[in-house]
């Protein structure tokens, strides 16, 4: 509930602190003096956007507190993931409005607009005759319908609930498991292209290259090679005036010399010698230039694979050794790789178990909610009736949608105040009075399941009859039970139900105020006096005394 609220520079107010009871509050005081600003800055300190323009002319900054005592219950996990510590169930929300920026913060820690909107609808559900929070939101609709039934409902939407977050939880590592197996098949896969790439070479020689090389470069001379050999050949032992031939007469004359003179024996010996292996030279250089024939097609294979060495050097390693180095250490990678997609389709089993599980739930809660929506499609619509609304149709329409951590259902509240008109979507009712006795309705039927501790109404009697406003009364006083209730009123007879009355009193002298004032019994009969006939008079008093019981 809301203890009290402290409004500083805000619109024309000064500085004021309301002090609220935790049961039934109400606001009175002329057309304009100012209550619906005090709710509107309740509304402006949980989030709502305003404009610079409410800082007070002449202040340069606009300052709005609320003190908030939480229910026992209530889910303090936000709080303390945010450094927020809560002391005996309070918190002091505020909000600085200044020129260039706004700044919120709980219980002195500066937090985000956008938190204090998550935990606004767990504090506050305000009704103006331009807004609707909790109950007006279809989001918050099947909500309402689940926390309304019995427990063994709520417990399946709850199991649905762990259920379908799992669910999740299992698709997204299925997910994650996915991509890791595409991964390690994409490395498996390029493992075994590099392997095939250096087997498809068949390197068998670790010279091979350096061979290939010399053998190309003797292939692209062979005409110089046979040219060189033949020449030399000829010139040893080709045609009459060959080196050979002059050299048998050498050797015929040594052989001489050695037959007179044995000390030229071993000259003989060494002479003869060499003319043999100039003999032998000779064969083999005409051998030599026999042999080489011009042969572009082995040429042309070797530039072939030259050049495929090339290319796996550059990939592989600077030599051909260090080619086969690289095979056998790719090799033992892929070797140690292991691709196991046990994991895998072990989550996918489980995955397709649970969706079963999840279908099978999700009708029985979806069967649930229409038994449901019917027992309170009739008590919504037996309480419109006493609040003076007697032709309203009230329906809860489900409707099947994607599976989301509440089921298969899309649940909207759905209303007609006209016996001609079909019913439409609560956010879309259009009139001020009607859609506020419809929130009191629904807010009392609900009542036992919200979990929102205040509500607000501004101007709840808005074209409602004396009798319509008795029965309002009756419903705000029989909700004030379960909730606090903040509300502003032109109706004595909703006024005087109320357990603390404030007067709301604009105020001009040099500038323009607004104050508040909690009233004590003496000043209650003036003001529902005030209320009831625009004066103060005996009749007017008396009306008032009779409605206050004093």
């Amino acid at each position: 509930m809301i203890k009290s609220v402290t409004v500083k520079n805000y619109i024309l107010i000064d500085e004021i602190t309301v002090e609220f009871d935790k049961g039934f509050n109400v606001f009175t005081g002329e057309t304009g003096a100012g209550k619906s600003i005090i709710i509107g800055a309740i509304d402006t300190a949980l989030g709502a956007k305003v404009s610079k323009e409410v800082i007070k002319t002449g202040a340069d900054k606009a300052f709005i507190e609320l003190v908030i005592d939480l229910k026992d219950d209530f889910d303090k996990t936000a709080f303390e993931e945010n450094g927020i510590e809560i002391v005996d169930n309070e918190v002091i929300i505020s909000k600085e409005i200044m020129l260039s920026s706004v700044r919120y913060r709980i219980n002195g820690v500066i937090v985000t607009q956008d938190f204090i909107k998550d935990i606004r609808e767990q504090l506050l559900d305000i009704h103006t005759q331009h807004q609707s929070y909790n109950y007006v939101q279809q989001k918050n609709h099947i909500i309402l319908l689940d926390n309304f039934a019995l427990k063994p409902h709520r417990d399946n939407v709850l199991l649905f609930k762990s259920k379908y977050d799992n669910y999740v939880a299992l698709n997204k590592k299925l997910s994650e498991l996915q991509k890791v197996v595409d991964s390690v098949q994409q490395q498996e896969d390029f493992l075994k292209f590099q392997i095939k790439e250096i087997e498809d070479a068949q390197i068998e020689d670790i010279n091979e290259y350096e061979t290939l090389e010399k053998e190309l470069d003797i292939l692209s001379n062979v005409e110089k090679l046979k040219e060189l050999s033949y020449s030399s050949y000829w010139a040893l032992n080709g045609d009459d005036g060959n080196i050979l031939n002059a050299l048998s007469g050498v050797k015929s004359n040594i052989s001489k010399l050695s037959s007179m003179d044995e000390d030229i024996n071993p000259l003989e010996e060494d002479f003869i010698n060499t003319y043999e292996t100039l003999k032998d030279i000779a064969s083999q250089l005409r051998d030599y230039a026999d042999s080489k024939e011009n042969d572009n097609e082995r040429m042309d294979y070797i530039g072939e694979r030259l050049s495929l060495l090339d290319k796996l050097k550059r990939k592989y390693g600077n030599s051909l050794e260090e080619i086969l180095n690289t095979y056998e250490k790719l090799s033992n990678e892929l070797s140690s790789i292991e691709v196991s997609q046990d994991e895998l389709i072990q989550t996918e089993k489980e995955i397709k178990s649970l969706k079963q599980e999840l279908d099978e739930l999700s009708a029985i809660i979806t069967g649930a909610r229409k038994e449901l929506a019917k027992v309170l499609s009739v008590a919504v619509s037996q309480k419109l009736e006493k609040l003076e609304l007697p032709k309203s149709r009230f329906e809860i329409d489900i409707q099947p949608c994607a599976m989301n951590d509440k089921g298969v259902d899309r649940v909207e509240f759905m209303i007609s105040t006209n016996v001609s008109e079909d019913v439409k979507p609560l956010s879309k009712t259009a009139s001020g009075g009607e859609i506020s006795r419809i929130m009191l309705a629904i807010k009392s039927i609900f009542a036992q399941a919200d979990k929102t501790n205040t509500v607000i109404f501004d101007e709840i009697d808005t074209g409602i009859s004396g009798v319509a406003s008795q029965a309002v009364a009756d419903e705000i006083v029989n909700l004030s039970n379960t909730h606090q209730i903040i509300l502003i009123t032109h109706q004595p007879i909703i006024a005087a139900k109320a357990t603390t009355h404030f007067y709301v009193k604009k105020e001009q002298s040099d500038v323009t105020k607004v104050n508040v004032y909690n009233l004590n019994s003496e000043n209650r009969v003036k003001a529902i006096a005030l209320l009831s006939a625009g004066e103060i008079n005996d009749d007017s008093t008396a009306f008032a005394k009779n409605l206050l019981g004093v």
